[in-house]
């Protein structure tokens, strides 16, 4: 199985929430309401985990450390990517956006990959913002050799996850929004005391949805065409389809597209091709994630659609046949951002022309 890709580099695709979802209690409301989130950063702020253990910050962390581009990309534009000391699976050069490429170049990388756990355990961050979270075997402790909550807590360094990611095999129902993600936005920028940009990325992000929304609202369910997301870089040899926990899910659903796995709980599940070939999807995202340059990504996408177009199993699908593909990078449909909201604007676009402005 070819393995996940951040930003280049290989690792292991999660499911996310900073404040909603996963826990429970008062405090927990408090933080998922950004409590304090009005003004430049009011604490002490609590989050919780995916099983709803707090945290409290009592002020804002001045050193932190991301365990992988998504966080580093949410602390960017947050305007707190000064504080950000050191960062695992790194972005591609020139894969973020304008100024914000100039400031990921300067953070330090710690790790292509996992950060070691002695590299973390010593970087002298304060806080160490985590999309990896709990995934049993595969994460957690599981996940290269990860520092127990104890071990954070001796080094100085508090621990909080991307939970709309983190923690969506957990979740206990189906994601069709971006309350999720927007929830971990706000939540960080409660934490970092950057409540304000918080608030106006949320407002972006929900404008964009919005008028996606209201474009598309009068199309029935039964004339929404269906979706499949390709995780070309989980492997060819058995497909690895997005469940209705995952943020793809939702990104599908307000693109207004079905996706044509959301029949599976949880948010990531092997299938066979032909549970692929049953479905018979009317369009198909090509799965592909950084690999450092535009030319580098546009040669993984043809990759990936000859793959569809030359193998027995998949070349009669009809959106195959009709060249129904999108490509458009995994990273921004499958991970907790900001730029969820520009992905569900960009596949509604290309399956509504002329509805989407």
């Amino acid at each position: 199985m070819r393995s996940r890709v951040w930003g280049g580099t290989a690792a292991v695709v999660l499911g996310a929430l900073l404040v909603t979802g996963c826990g429970g209690g008062a405090k927990e409301d408090a933080a998922d309401t950004g409590a304090g989130a009005t003004g430049s950063g009011a604490h002490p702020v609590t989050v919780t985990d995916c099983a709803g253990a707090a945290t409290t910050f009592a002020k804002a962390p001045k050193r932190i450390v991301t365990s992988n581009a998504a966080g580093l990309e949410l602390l960017l534009r947050l305007g707190a990517g000064d504080r950000v000391i050191g960062t695992g699976f790194p972005p591609g050069k020139g894969t973020l956006p304008g100024a914000l490429d100039a400031q990921a170049r300067k953070v330090e990388v710690l790790s292509r990959s996992v950060i070691p756990k002695e590299k973390l355990l010593v970087s002298g961050a304060d806080l160490y913002l985590d999309t990896f979270a709990d995934m049993g075997a595969m994460g957690g402790g599981g996940m290269g050799d990860a520092p127990t909550e104890d071990e954070f807590k001796a080094a100085g360094i508090q621990h909080i996850y991307l939970k709309s990611t983190a923690c969506a095999a957990r979740s206990k129902k189906p994601v069709t929004d971006l309350s999720g993600v927007e929830s971990d936005i706000t939540t960080l920028g409660a934490v970092t005391g950057t409540s304000a940009r918080a608030k106006e990325l949320v407002a972006g992000m929900r404008e964009k949805t919005d008028a996606v929304g209201k474009a598309i609202g009068n199309t029935p369910p039964s004339s929404r065409p269906s979706y499949f997301f390709f995780d070309y870089d989980a492997g060819t040899k058995q497909p690895t389809v997005v469940c209705d926990r995952q943020v793809a899910n939702a990104v599908i659903t307000l693109a207004g597209a079905r996706n044509a796995f959301a029949d599976c709980a949880g948010d990531y599940r092997q299938v066979g091709w032909e549970d692929v070939i049953a479905k018979n999807p009317d369009w198909i995202q090509l799965g592909v994630r950084d690999r450092g340059s535009a030319a580098a990504n546009e040669k993984a996408f043809g990759e990936a659609e000859q793959w569809l177009k030359a193998n027995p199993a998949t070349k009669g699908l009809k959106a195959v046949k009709a060249g129904h593909f999108l490509r458009i990078g995994s990273e921004r449909t499958t991970i907790a951002g900001v730029e969820n909201a520009d992905t569900v604007r960009e596949i509604a676009r290309t399956l509504y022309p002329g509805k989407v402005a």
